[in-house]
């Protein structure tokens, strides 16, 4: 797995109460193939453009750790040091909206800037 670079942009996802209807939508509307992952009682979808080997984005249900993220495409940040950015978001009158927690080999949080956009922050594991 390549590691993404600190500062791009390296996932999306959308988090909504039912990820089926919406999963079927984006297959009919921009042909992506649905990858079951599962999540322990239920399914969550990476899904994968047509004639792509990665998939492009996720389809989440707002279960669990998901359950308060808002109904928005998320995009994930990559960065250097999650708690040193979760700090610089407090400290620019940002928010925390979904604390840290593991994630996909590394660590993400939530947070919302001061105009009141949201984002993920990720931090890859960075060990071999």
């Amino acid at each position: 797995m390549i590691t993404p670079k600190v500062g791009s942009i390296s996932w999306m996802d959308l988090t909504i109460p039912n990820a089926e209807v919406v999963r079927d939508f984006y297959a009919a509307v921009a042909g992506w193939k649905a990858d079951p992952i599962d999540m322990g009682g239920y399914h969550d979808y990476c899904m994968v453009p047509p004639e792509a080997a990665v998939p492009a984005a996720g389809i989440c249900h707002a279960r669990g750790p998901n359950a308060d993220l808002p109904p928005q495409w998320l995009i994930y940040i990559t960065v250097a040091d999650l708690p040193a950015s979760l700090a610089a978001c407090a400290a620019r009158g940002g928010k925390v909206v979904a604390p840290s927690r593991e994630m996909g080999g590394g660590k993400m949080a939530v947070i919302q800037d001061p105009s009141g956009a949201v984002a993920a922050l990720y931090q890859p594991d960075r060990g071999g």
